[in-house]
Order: C-alpha cells, then structure tokens, then sequence
C-alpha cells in the first residue's frame, strides 16, 4: 500500500508524539566512548612476545611494548522519562588480535573467536538497557538486561582480570546497605562451541560483589562472592559447580587483590572438577618527584588439584615501571617484568623482558590519553615445559628483539 504525503506526515507527527511523551531525550545525551591501541610491531625470527608458557596471571612479564592490537567501541543513548526514570541504552562492538597459544586463543570462541594464528573479527560485545531511580527509596539503584561487560576487576602492567563473567543475564548495581553498596547479577556464558538457542552455551554464573567498604579515612574494601553453575545443555553440564570468593583492599590507589576458586580459576563460567586455583597481588604507584613516578605490580597464582596433575603449577611474577614526562608532551618509561612458572611435577618456564618507550600524549600525567608510544623491546623466554607438562627437548630459550610503534586511548 502506498501512503500519501500526507498521511506519512499525520503518522511521522503521531510517532514522535508519541515517544516524546514517554522519554525526554536531550540532545547531547548520546556519547561515543571505548579502548583501542593499533600499531606496528615488528621482530624478525618470529618471536614477537615475551611469555612463558603455562604462565597464569595475565601477561605476566608485562604489556609495554609486548601486547597486541584491539579495540572496543561503544555508543550509547540517555534517556529520561516524564516518570522520572533514567534510562541508557549500550552497545558496544570489539576487535581483539590473540596471542596465538595464549590462553584467550586456546579456549575463547562466539563472541571471542580467533582462528589458529590469532586473527579476530569484530563481534557485539554489549547490547543492554539500564534504569536508575525507579525504587524511591533506592534513586541510585541500577537495573539492567542483555549483554554486558560483568564483574571484570582489571589490573595494569599485566593487564589481567582476575574475575571475567562478560554474558547476557540482568542485575542491580548500586543497591545501598546501610553505608555500603551491593551489586548482583545472574549471567549466562556467551563463549564456547555449544550453544542453545537462547544464544548461550549453558554455563551460567551467580555474581555478587560488596563494596565501597570504608574501613579507615583511606582504605576501602571490595568483596566478592560468584558461584557457577552448568544446564544440560552445557560441555560442563557433568561437572561440579564452582565458587569463588575475592577481595580488594584499595590504600589510597595502591591495591591488594586477593581470590580463591574452587573448581575453577578466574571465571565461574569456565569448570574443573578438583582445581583450586589461589590468586594475590599488590599493585600501585610511588611518587618519584615533581616529574618522575613509578608503577609496580608483584603476583602469585596458584593451579592446584586439576585432574590433570601436570597442570599443578605457580605463577610469579613482578613488573615495575619508572616514568618520566620530559614537559607537559613528551615522556619516557621504562618497563621491565619478570614470570616464572613453576610447574609441580616437572621443571620451570620463566621469562624476562624490558622495554624502552618514548611518548607523545596529550597530558604529562601517565594515565592521559591519546597517546603515541614509539618502542624498543628486549626479552627472553626460557620454556623447558612443554604444554603437556612434559620436559621439553632440544634449545628451549626464544629471544626477542623488536621494535614498534602503536596509538592508545580511552575516551
């Protein structure tokens, strides 16, 4: 049927009539926002990073001038009702390059597929809706479903979540408890080979977190607490169930992270029958003048009880990182790191890496951005176990030169 001019007129007018009346939407409430760094990086015999095989916690030697291209990119709309509620809508799109033989690589699949070299394709990473100030009592609460980053606590140098439960489910963050605040969330797995036809892979987790805890003028504690659970449906459906139970102790910016898992490691989603898995680090900066600072980070992560025992192994490691900005432009850091992986019933896998970079940003402070990093990168990963947790054979030492260039920014 072929409408008039007219009559697509009335309908546009009673449309927009329509939503007007529901939601008052200004006109400078959409934002774009996300994460990426893109650049070259170059190493001639092949060895372009700087791991350990089997280490644990994140890039444990460190990501300066050893981490790979990626990027996450996110729109969003606000929205405020004539009720008075306060909505958003989210989505976000990402495209992350794996490490080939990296963990990510190794287990990821949907919306973190990467093929045998590590090569990824752009996949939704969020598409949800929130609501604030609808409980009257509770105008801060937050009320969500669809897909969405979740409870991913995050560190620097290593770039490692210690929890990551990313899915489709719905929650409340921001619920207040008598001075304290209370999240809780009911997530599905959206990763993996078996999937139902929810668009999950039947793995599904129950996150909780406490947080805002004010034990003295300047400290503050973070508690968590998930348990795992599988459908029929799942891979993992025959395994036990998981739980998990973490802290963080924040001392004015410098962090003590402590986790322990049973049946699993950083992600309730992802089970091991019998694998206790023990994480704890200490992260933070030191002023070293009006100029000149210095970030660290020292970890342990312990894999213990797996039904495979040549999997029972430690991971050390410990990153430090002076900086020095050269005027309000222009910076130099100095990253080095260290991880050792000590594996119960075999040898040790370690590796070391320093890397030189030279900056250009739009602040002095190390946390602006954009920024232009121009490096050099010297390492050496020395891996006498091989992924079976056999003793490897022949020259088990991988030398790394390399040099690059890459663009970071957060907006």
């Amino acid at each position: 049927m072929k409408l008039s001019n007219l009559t697509l007129a009335c309908l546009l007018a009673t449309s927009t009539l329509s939503v007007s009346h529901f939601a008052n939407a200004e006109s400078d409430d959409f934002a774009f926002t996300g994460y990426a760094r893109y650049g070259f990086h170059y190493e001639n015999d092949g060895n372009d990073y700087v791991s350990a095989d089997g280490q644990l916690a994140g890039n444990a030697a460190g990501r300066l001038g050893n981490e790979t291209n990626g990027g996450e990119f996110q729109f969003s709309k606000g929205f405020e009702g004539s009720n008075g509620t306060k909505w958003d809508v989210v989505v976000m799109i990402e495209n992350w390059w794996k490490m080939p033989g990296s963990i990510e690589s190794q287990t990821s699949g949907g919306d973190e597929f990467t093929d045998s070299v590590g090569n990824a394709d752009v996949f939704m990473k969020k598409a949800y809706a929130g609501v604030s100030n609808v409980i009257p009592s509770q105008p801060n609460a937050y009320i969500w479903a669809g897909r969405d980053f979740h409870q991913r606590p995050q560190q620097g140098l290593n770039d490692y979540f210690f929890m990551t439960h990313d899915g489709q489910g719905a929650g409340i963050k921001n619920l207040e408890l008598g001075g304290v605040k209370f999240n809780v969330g009911f997530v599905a797995q959206t990763d993996g080979d078996n999937f139902t036809g929810t668009g999950d892979n039947g793995d599904y987790a129950l996150t909780t977190k406490l947080h805002d805890i004010r034990l003295a003028e300047s400290v503050t504690l973070d508690i968590y607490a998930n348990y795992g659970l599988s459908d029929e449906s799942s891979d993992e459906a025959e395994l036990d169930d998981a739980y998990q139970v973490g802290t963080i102790f924040n001392f004015n910016g410098n962090k003590l992270s402590l986790r322990y898992t049973e049946n699993s490691d950083n992600s309730v989603f992802n089970k091991t029958d019998d694998l206790n898995t023990l994480y704890a680090s200490f992260e933070g900066g030191v002023s070293l003048g009006e100029r000149s600072s210095m970030d660290y980070l020292v970890a342990y992560h312990n894999n213990d009880g797996a039904s495979d025992a040549a999997d029972d192994r430690t991971n050390y490691s410990a990153i430090i990182r002076p900086m020095h900005s050269w005027n309000d432009t222009h910076s130099t850091w100095l990253e080095a790191g260290y991880s050792l992986v000590d594996y119960d019933n075999a040898d040790e896998n370690s590796a070391w890496k320093v890397t030189l970079s030279q900056n250009i940003a739009i602040g002095m402070n190390s946390w602006d951005r954009p920024m232009l990093r121009f490096y050099a990168t010297v390492g050496e990963a020395n891996n006498k176990v091989a992924g079976d947790g056999s003793l490897s054979s022949g020259d088990t030492t991988r030398d790394t030169v390399a040099v690059g260039a890459m663009w970071e920014a957060w907006w």
